[in-house]
């Protein structure tokens, strides 16, 4: 005779975090309010203006490749946020931290290429270091939750 032993499994699966994300002590109405998506979305703004400068024929090239890393970042941690699960988020926000090492090689690229100058990137580069440590901070505090 076979002997039945309760699961220590929930029969359904609940949400981790069902809801709007309870970030900084508050709840935020939507990502917008995200320090680290704003800090995003103006480094998307400075890349589209940076990359209007490099030459006609990398058009469909590098400042494609660009600009997609460079929208990819934002773009994922609102995603993330507005999937409501903290893991789903978490997830999300790796997706945007390699986009954002990716455009960090794309940028040193088009600095070593003199598409840009030095200082230009430089100073995004100050930006997206930033962006890069407040990414870091985000992901480790919803790891420990």
């Amino acid at each position: 005779m076979i002997k039945r032993v309760k699961s220590v499994f929930p029969r359904t699966l609940e949400p981790l975090n069902p809801g709007p994300l309870n970030l900084e002590d508050k709840l935020l109405k939507n990502h917008k309010e995200l320090k680290v998506w704003q800090k995003a979305y103006e480094l998307c703004l400075k890349i589209y203006k940076l990359t209007e400068k490099f030459p006609k024929e990398e058009r469909f090239g590098l400042v494609a490749q660009i600009r997609r890393s460079a929208v990819s970042i934002p773009s994922n941690i609102a995603e993330g946020y507005n999937r409501g699960h903290r893991l789903e988020y978490v997830q999300f926000l790796n997706i945007a931290y390699g986009s954002l090492n990716e455009l960090d090689t794309q940028l040193l690229l088009s600095k070593d290429l003199s598409y840009a100058s030095g200082e230009e990137v430089e100073c995004i580069l100050e930006d997206l270091y930033e962006l890069e440590r407040m990414l870091a901070a985000l992901i480790r505090s919803l790891k420990k939750k």
